[in-house]
């Protein structure tokens, strides 16, 4: 099963969901993310952020949902901007579902709020794949309307 995590950007929201499930989905599950205009870089700030909670971001970059490598299952926007885009069409009937979360690198002031911003966006981005990770997936992927009512359903808890 293959979840891309969809961002206009694709620098900081998006990379701290691709590589948060990398981290805790089990075998057979995988993520990616994409930006419908990437900026072309990974901001620096979530980078740090990751690495100093263990998680790998090697290999990762930014990256445009033309270019996919893999088809997805599972379309998770965590924008507002991209969730009022519509999918390419070479991604077919995929299963959408929005996370929106407030992006942390628009953030002005201190470097502790700016700080803060981030851990919450990362908090509340983990919550939501622990929640998506807990769901009994092997019975949910033959039910793809209970399995986006719970998506959807994810997508409003907060950390």
């Amino acid at each position: 099963m293959n979840v891309l995590f969809l961002c206009t950007g694709n620098s900081c929201r998006s990379l701290i969901s691709e590589a948060v499930f990398n981290h805790l989905a089990p075998a057979g599950w995988h993520a990616i993310s994409a930006g419908s205009q990437p900026t072309g870089k990974l901001n620096e700030r979530a980078l740090a952020l990751l690495a100093s909670k263990g998680i790998s971001t090697e290999d990762y970059y930014s990256k445009s949902w033309d270019k996919l490598p893999v088809t997805p299952d599972i379309v998770v926007t965590v924008c507002a901007s991209a969730a009022g885009e519509t999918c390419p069409a070479y991604l077919g009937p995929v299963l959408r579902t929005h996370w929106g979360v407030e992006d942390p690198s628009h953030v002005v002031g201190t470097e502790e709020e700016i700080s803060a911003a981030f851990e919450k966006a990362y908090a509340i981005l983990r919550a939501r794949i622990e929640a998506f990770l807990a769901l009994p997936l092997d019975e949910l992927k033959g039910d793809r309307a209970k399995l986006k009512t719970e998506l959807d359903r994810i997508g409003h808890i907060e950390a």
